[in-house]
């Protein structure tokens, strides 16, 4: 999946296009660039693709009717809400089109309700309704009693962000894209208002157009450019797991009215069937604090029992941060560059984001296709393109017959790995052999580690398999990359075997 870039004092690597930025929104461009037969290159900081800000992403495919009529973020978030069937069918991505619903806990704010039903009929949001009394209660009979009504909407869902970003990214690769993992971009050289080269932590590379797709450093990038006509200004939100013990108490993601600076602190079915609370809102210099609190979950946890009932602090069995890539414009910020006239900059994309980003990446390619023959490169179609993914074997999801099918074809579907979530070594192995190299890279493409336990059954038995199949020390592999190795030496006997819980490593 990974080609080698040039060492420093070598000629650059030369591509046609480079996309800095392995989220989700970089992946999706990558992915749609590869219909056409440019020599494309994906760079990544991280030690694999989704590991920055699309990894604590809360998974919600919003309807649309949130945003500013007129804004980008507007127009993109319904144009991407309905492209997800499509999106996650091809690459075999789950994906539930649960809908999503507004709540109002007074009279008062019922009529908040119908400006939101207004703004999303302009928006272009389809089948909309106020759902109230024996209705309301249908639809979501765990719903406080403090709630009087519900705006729904839905063609709102719910998706897993990392699951579509590293699907996303195999994907632009098998179809021809180069994928550089661990490639820090550190500066760009800049000639008659044109990068001539941009210089990264692996070597030095070239391209006719630069898509800049980089997060929360978007604007850092563009800097290295020259071009300082944004600024992100972060916005850190806490997440609470619960229990898939919960999976059922509400269908709809639940939204309470939205606050100045966010959609407000929500009740998230996930598409797994966990249960999630969150996220809080808090503006932030920091580009690298995912820490959380005990305020942040006293605040979440009070503000989701006035909302939902049923909800107990016991059911925690996750928490983590993310941080919204937000910019000085309050919008999406897509637009070549008037600094750098083949840097494409793709900045400043906060929630709707996840929603966006299948619309985000047709209007980069019809972008890219405007620039294409100013920078001299023709306009043709990949003959070979093929958008579906290799489907993913989920024993979880199997019936007992197509379990035992599994068996009979695989004896490593018989070895169940991660007990809470049935992930088994055949599903790891695969995650190995789709590019994961990591403790977290198998967890966010097979779940094994994910359920009650958090990792204390399996991790072990993970970590065997990893070094195995990678042919490394157990030693020398990482938790997600860079410093985070997970065990300095070992002792005989201290990892599991195959056979058993104990046997030398």
């Amino acid at each position: 999946m990974t080609d080698k870039p040039r060492t420093s004092g070598d000629e650059p690597s030369r591509f046609d296009i480079i996309v800095i930025g392995g989220g989700v929104v970089g992946t999706a461009i990558a992915r749609v660039l590869s219909r056409y037969r440019w020599k494309t290159a994906l760079l990544e900081k991280q030690a694999e693709l989704s590991f920055g800000t699309s990894k604590a992403n809360s998974g919600i495919v919003h309807a649309g009717f949130h945003s500013a009529p007129g804004t980008l973020k507007a127009e993109l978030c319904v144009k991407g809400c309905a492209m997800y069937p499509g999106v996650t069918s091809e690459l075999d991505v789950e994906y539930k089109q649960n809908g999503v619903l507004m709540i109002a806990m007074s009279e008062d704010e019922i009529q908040k309700l119908h400006d939101f039903r207004r703004q999303g009929e302009i928006n272009g949001v389809p089948g909309m309704r106020l759902v109230v009394g024996d209705e309301l209660r249908a639809l979501e009979p765990n719903l406080s009693d403090r709630v009087v009504a519900g705006l729904l909407a839905p063609s709102g869902g719910v998706v897993s962000p990392f699951e579509l970003t590293l699907a996303q990214g195999e994907n632009a690769a098998a179809n021809g894209v180069s994928v550089f993992l661990e490639t820090e971009v550190l500066s760009m050289s800049v000639n008659d208002r044109s990068i001539t080269e941009v210089h990264t932590s692996k070597g030095t590379f070239s391209a006719a157009i630069v898509i800049n797709a980089a997060g929360l450093y978007a604007d850092k990038v563009a800097n290295m450019a020259g071009d300082y006509s944004f600024v992100i200004r972060p916005r850190k939100g806490e997440e609470y797991l619960l229990d898939k013990r919960l999976s059922g108490i509400v269908r709809s993601t639940i939204f309470p009215l939205p606050t100045k600076v966010s959609k407000g602190i929500l009740v998230i079915p996930t598409v797994h069937g966990n249960l999630m609370l969150g996220p809080t809102a808090e503006e932030t210099d920091n580009r690298e604090d995912l820490s959380t609190s005990f305020e942040g979950f006293q605040q979440i946890f009070a503000m989701c029992t006035t909302m939902v009932n049923g909800l107990q602090p016991s059911d925690l069995i996750a928490t983590f941060a993310g941080l919204r890539p937000a910019s000085d414009r309050d919008d999406f910020v897509i637009e070549p560059s008037e600094q750098a006239r083949n840097l494409l900059n793709v900045g400043g994309i906060e929630s709707p984001g996840l929603t966006a980003a299948p619309a985000i990446a047709e209007m980069v390619l019809e972008m890219v296709k405007e620039m294409a023959h100013e920078f001299g490169l023709g306009i043709e179609e990949n003959e070979g393109y093929d958008g579906t993914r290799r489907s993913v074997r989920r024993f979880r999801c199997m019936t007992d017959e197509q379990r035992a099918a599994a068996i009979a074809e695989d004896p490593l579907f018989s070895r169940v790995v991660c007990r809470c979530e049935q992930v088994t070594e055949a599903e790891i192995v695969d995650a190995i052999r789709r590019g994961a190299r990591t403790l977290d890279g198998v967890k966010l493409r097979t779940r094994a580690g994910m359920g009650r336990c958090q990792g204390g059954f399996c991790t072990s038995r993970v970590l065997k398999i990893l070094s195995r199949e990678l042919g490394v020390p157990v030693t020398s592999l990482t938790k997600r990359g860079g410093a985070s190795r997970v065990l300095l030496y070992t002792i005989k006997d201290l990892l599991v075997s195959d056979s058993g819980p104990a046997g030398p490593v």
